[in-house]
């Protein structure tokens, strides 16, 4: 082999096996992270993945990610989504839905099946500062948002 194959062999794609996925990261209450694609695991510098499960009739402490963005892909269950100040906005995610969250913005995961785990896949574009858990007081009725592109209208 040449030396750039022997480098592809040592320096190119990754598997993360269930069992080598990390718990020892950083939390929210009602949620629980494992990383996946990570610096120790992979190298990675700019990418960080992992999953994320929340109880049925669960809800999450409210958070943002700081400057990262992140994306959620929900597996299993459905995902109503609060944001805002307040958390005084809501939309629902389902099964095989993506969800862009934008730097800073505070939100909440609430599972409202009485009886699936919601199971979700998650992306954010840097390593540093993961999760920043807030103290909000949610308003009592959020407004609902529909998510309706312009081509759909």
């Amino acid at each position: 082999m040449n030396s750039t194959s022997t480098r592809w062999r040592s320096d190119g794609v990754r598997v993360i096996h269930p069992k080598e996925f990390d718990s020892n990261i950083a939390q929210t209450p009602g949620l629980r992270r494992l990383a996946a694609v990570t610096t120790q695991n992979t190298g990675a510098t700019r990418l960080w993945a992992g999953t994320f499960t929340v109880d049925a009739k669960a809800k999450t402490g409210p958070h943002h990610h700081g400057d990262l963005e992140t994306v959620i892909y929900v597996l299993n269950g459905v995902a109503r989504l609060r944001w805002g100040e307040r958390l005084e906005f809501e939309a629902e995610a389902a099964a095989g839905d993506f969800v862009y969250v934008p730097p800073y913005v505070p939100h909440q995961e609430i599972n409202p099946s009485p009886d699936l785990q919601l199971q979700c896949v998650l992306a954010r574009s840097g390593q540093k500062g993961l999760v920043f858990n807030l103290e909000i007081e949610g308003v009592q009725t959020p407004e609902l948002i529909r998510w309706i592109d312009d081509l759909h209208k």
